[in-house]
């Protein structure tokens, strides 16, 4: 067997992973949209193009028209209307290329999130049990929202918007030194200073919202345990305790926030200052220009509609830089995850097609848990098709842990295990669990009809279903529903009794007919009447099937033809059902 050390999946065990690699396994995610993105990145260039021209005009309206005393007023008036729809065109043109962008985007990026979630679920219902022993469902499901939605984000205002921003700021910057060389040099000597900020800015944001993922993930872990287990807290009076962990957490989680605001303080103000020292420089310089006339009213206005135009995509370069640090910390975490190699099924393929007949066989089986703890020690037992064996011993003493193993949720460091003459390991788990119904102390219902919680994945009729539900005896029960076995059951539908779940786990059972029967502690919660039309239920089901009892009741071990006593990781003692 392989141990797996998989610890937290969480930031603080994350390997620093390059930029690069995260931005190309992202991409990889768009490739299969590439004609709708260049479609967005066409519109993009489209808008750029109108926003840019609009300085143009005004440098033109100024110094062609309102400036202009060579002509006569009507001539100026008219060439200012016709410049004024002209810029309302090129304003409403560039809104109807900016609204189809983002329909698209919003689109791509959807469709995105629609697969990404989707293959992320479908790779955490195949990973082993052990590491959903190691990390809470409230993270996991945290990867599958909050994570995935800030991809989404950068998905739709981020990956083709930053094309757009940088193609303005490098037409900008192209328009700026053909139209005066020296003032646009000059403003240049302040974009080191931004970029600077930007590169400060970027090292510490980064870190700043992987630790606010992971206090948001530990947050909603703390939630799903605290809230599942409600009626424990209440009843031994925990809810003091639970609310001041919670306070903690929740603390620690708004102290990694205040650092991001305190982050975004300083950086955002500093650019609004950046923007405003070039203003006050360009009138500096450019006013003194006008004034000896080397340069004309018109440009002096162009340079400044352009360099308001230039902080603008800076500004937002920012927020979206900010957008982008917190979809690559929820990527780490999602490839991390979608990258963990702890696969259910990652040794055998096989699926026979001959029908099982039930013969269960260890050989010399050794597991543990953890490596210095072993469960099982030279485990070697036979059970024979259509025989009842029961297995018997205290608790922890490894009972269900073989249990474990025949289902193939864990393989056995040493020995072998085979079901009739297919060695296990080559099995396929899928079919593996085919073969095996499991009734187990404690039964899932789904939020369902009851008929879905007995069909589950297969297909059979309403003839069949009624001769099901009467073998797992629970006709009296469906007959008192208005609705029938169409009756919703499970969260926010009827609430079924203890033994009404263990009758609806056998009707499972019978719905798969499956060739082995496992019962763990199927009977040890339910009251004397439901244990009775349990063991009546259960009798049915074992008819002509492999069967294996855990139990600790003697009307439950009285059915078995063998006893199994477990002692110290081994199978010590082979009595008969008389000897209990």
């Amino acid at each position: 067997m392989h141990h797996y050390d998989y610890g937290y999946f969480e930031e603080d065990q994350l390997a620093k992973i390059k930029d690069t690699s995260l931005w190309q396994r992202v991409l990889q995610f768009a490739s299969g949209w590439w004609r709708f993105i260049a479609v967005a990145i066409v519109l993009s260039l489209l808008v750029t193009g109108a926003g840019l021209s609009l300085p143009a005009l005004l440098k033109e309206g100024v110094d062609n028209y309102i400036m202009n005393n060579s002509i006569t007023t009507g001539q100026r008036l008219e060439g200012i209307t016709r410049l004024s729809l002209l810029f309302a065109a090129l304003a409403l043109f560039a809104f109807g290329a900016a609204f189809a962008q983002a329909l698209i985007l919003e689109w791509i990026g959807q469709n995105i999130m629609h697969d990404l979630r989707c293959k992320l679920y479908s790779h955490l219902q195949h990973l082993d049990l052990d590491f959903y022993y190691k990390n809470p469902a409230g993270k996991l499901v945290t990867r599958l929202t909050n994570d995935i939605t800030n991809l989404h984000e950068m998905f739709t205002s981020v990956i083709v918007t930053l094309f757009n921003d940088f193609l303005q700021l490098g037409g900008i910057l192209v328009i700026l030194f053909i139209m005066n060389f020296k003032l646009t040099s000059l403003i240049c000597l302040i974009l080191p200073l931004v970029v600077l900020n930007i590169i400060w800015f970027s090292r510490l944001s980064r870190f700043i919202f992987r630790d606010i993922r992971t206090e948001l993930a530990r947050i909603n872990g703390f939630l799903q345990e605290s809230l599942s287990g409600i009626s424990l807290i209440q009843s031994l009076s925990r809810e003091k305790d639970t609310h001041n962990q919670f306070s903690n957490r929740n603390q620690t989680y708004f102290a990694k926030s205040i650092n991001q605001i305190k982050i975004f303080a300083v950086f955002m103000p500093s650019l609004e200052f950046f923007s405003t020292a070039t203003t006050a420089l360009i009138i500096w310089y450019g006013g003194g220009r006008v004034i000896a006339q080397q340069m004309t009213i018109g440009e002096l206005v162009a340079f400044l509609s352009y360099m308001r135009l230039f902080f603008r995509p800076m500004r937002e370069l920012s927020q979206k830089y900010s957008i982008v640090q917190s979809a690559l910390a929820s990527a780490e975490r999602i490839f991390q995850l979608l990258d963990n190699k702890a696969n259910a099924d990652k040794t055998g393929h096989l699926s026979p097609s001959v029908d099982l007949k039930g013969k269960i066989r260890f050989e010399r089986v050794n597991f543990g848990y953890n490596q210095d703890i072993p469960v099982l020690r030279e485990a070697s037992f036979t059970v024979y098709p259509g025989e009842t064996v029961a297995l018997r011993g205290p608790t922890g003493i490894g009972k269900s842990t073989i249990i474990n193993l025949l289902e193939k949720f864990y393989e056995p460091e040493q020995g072998k295990i085979y079901l009739d003459d297919y060695e296990l390991t080559k099995l396929s788990s899928h079919w593996v669990r085919r073969q095996l119904g499991l009734v187990m102390q404690d039964v899932f219902v789904l939020s369902a009809s009851l008929r879905d919680n007995i069909v589950l994945d297969t297909e059979i009729d309403d003839s069949r279903l009624m001769e099901i539900v009467k073998m797992a005896k629970l006709s009296s029960l469906i007959d008192k529903l208005p609705q029938g076995w169409d009756t919703s059951v499970g969260e926010g539908g009827l609430e079924l009794s203890a033994g009404q779940r263990q009758l609806l786990a056998l009707a499972r059972v019978l719905a798969r007919d499956p060739a082995i029967l496992i019962l763990d502690e199927a009977t040890s919660n339910i009251d004397t009447p439901a244990e009775h039309l349990l063991e009546e239920a259960i009798t049915e089901t074992m008819s002509e099937r492999t069967t294996i009892i855990i139990a600790h009741r003697p009307s439950s071990l009285k059915q078995a033809d063998r006893i199994l006593d477990l002692k110290g990781g081994k199978i010590t003692e082979k009595l008969g059902a008389g000897f209990i």
